[in-house]
């Protein structure tokens, strides 16, 4: 999609500060935190949201859990705990129409259910 956010970062036309980046995801800080770590980790395949997957994404969506995971790790808030989350749809506050997974982690996070 060419006029997406996420596509032009993914596509180096827009700078990010990437945290992990391979053939298939990439991550990068959000630039508005919501916690003192916050990474979105998205499949380059331009998906708009969870109601777009298909079988075909099934593996991309699982290494994106796995990444998240490395990246946890690496940033040392694996034992402490995190999360991880997707808004779905404008009512869940989807911004950008291309899937992302949001990285939270650093500090104890508020109850939201």
């Amino acid at each position: 999609m060419e006029n997406c956010l996420f596509c032009k970062i993914i596509n180096k036309e827009i700078p990010a500060s990437v945290e992990h980046e391979d053939k298939e995801i990439i991550a990068f800080n959000d630039i508005s935190p919501k916690a003192p770590i916050h990474i979105l980790i998205i499949p380059k395949k331009h998906i708009e949201s969870i109601n777009d997957i298909n079988q075909e994404d099934s593996n991309v969506i699982g290494k994106t859990f796995l990444v998240a995971k490395e990246i946890a790790k690496k940033k040392g808030i694996d034992q402490n705990g995190y999360r991880i989350c997707t808004n779905t749809e404008k009512d869940a506050g989807q911004i950008v129409k291309h899937l992302h997974f949001h990285l939270l982690g650093g500090k104890k996070l508020e109850d939201i259910g």
